[in-house]
């Protein structure tokens, strides 16, 4: 699976989910500057697919898995990260983004 159907896969199960999902959402807060492969601005709700292809081996560094990973404990923004090397098709990338979501729609962030 590519970056373009990876990323397509994952608009379609967050806008099922009811979010508003933009492509390639420069967040730059606090210290924090990454592009998110898809993001919902007014619910903080995003995801990025991290693949070799568009080289974000070099974007997403452990500082910004961290910094992220920190925002995401204090409730400020949600964001599923995603290695292609985990998701080893279009099932196993689907079932981390239904997880994701049910564990927002639990938490009342999403409905």
């Amino acid at each position: 699976m590519n970056e373009r159907e990876g990323c397509a896969l994952l608009k379609e199960r967050f806008t099922a989910a009811g979010l508003s999902i933009e492509e390639h959402v420069r967040f730059a807060e606090e210290g924090l500057d990454v592009t998110l492969d898809g993001f919902d601005p007014s619910q903080r709700i995003g995801y990025e697919y991290v693949t070799t292809e568009a080289g974000d081996r070099d974007a997403i560094t452990p500082e910004v898995v961290a910094a992220l990973e920190a925002r995401m404990l204090r409730g400020e923004m949600f964001v599923l990260l995603v290695d292609e090397r985990d998701v080893p098709d279009p099932a196993a990338l689907r079932f981390a983004a239904d997880g994701f979501l049910e564990i927002l729609r639990q938490r009342g962030k999403i409905a």
